[in-house]
């Protein structure tokens, strides 16, 4: 874990503690008291892997959900596209995020802003553990796969097909 990943828990910690909440993490990832740690999605809906998702805020009176991701080394989100929006904070590690025609390197505390209807995926590429919270409307379509038209016109583009060879 860097000094920064500390930094981050440190202050999440500090945060929550002000807030009436409580966090706390282990080495084998983030954990909030009474959040229960989900599937990403379920089985063969989508191409994903080593991915898990906790639900930390879901109430009536927001209109938004925020959710923390954490992938194990070698792990990804699907690669996908929808209507709705994300904002999202890495809050532990490194890894990569492809975000319509641009592939990035990220890491604890960048941000990352995923506009609508972009093609979007985060890859724990680093050879450690890459989590992130997520911020989405609360009410949101379903996610949208490339077809092997898309993805083709996609490959086109060098970082592109980089980004996808890596995994393969």
């Amino acid at each position: 874990m860097t000094e920064r990943e500390r930094s981050n828990i440190r202050e999440a910690k500090a945060f929550s503690n002000r807030a009436g909440a409580s966090s706390r993490s282990s080495d084998e990832g983030f954990r909030w008291d009474g959040v229960d740690l989900l599937a990403y999605k379920e089985e063969g809906a989508a191409p994903f892997k080593a991915i898990t998702r906790q639900v930390l805020f879901q109430r009536p009176e927001l209109s938004c959900e925020l959710r923390y991701f954490e992938m194990a080394p070698g792990g990804h989100s699907t690669f996908e596209r929808h209507e709705h929006v994300h904002g999202v904070m890495i809050f532990r590690g490194r890894g990569l995020c492809l975000v319509g025609d641009e592939v990035r390197e990220v890491a604890a505390p960048d941000l990352v802003f995923i506009p609508p209807m972009t093609w979007h995926q985060f890859r724990a590429n680093a050879g450690e553990p890459f989590g992130f919270l997520c911020m989405v409307n609360a009410e949101r379509d379903k996610p949208q796969l490339p077809t092997p038209e898309e993805l083709a016109e996609l490959k086109k583009s060098p970082a592109i097909a980089a980004f996808f060879a890596e995994a393969e």
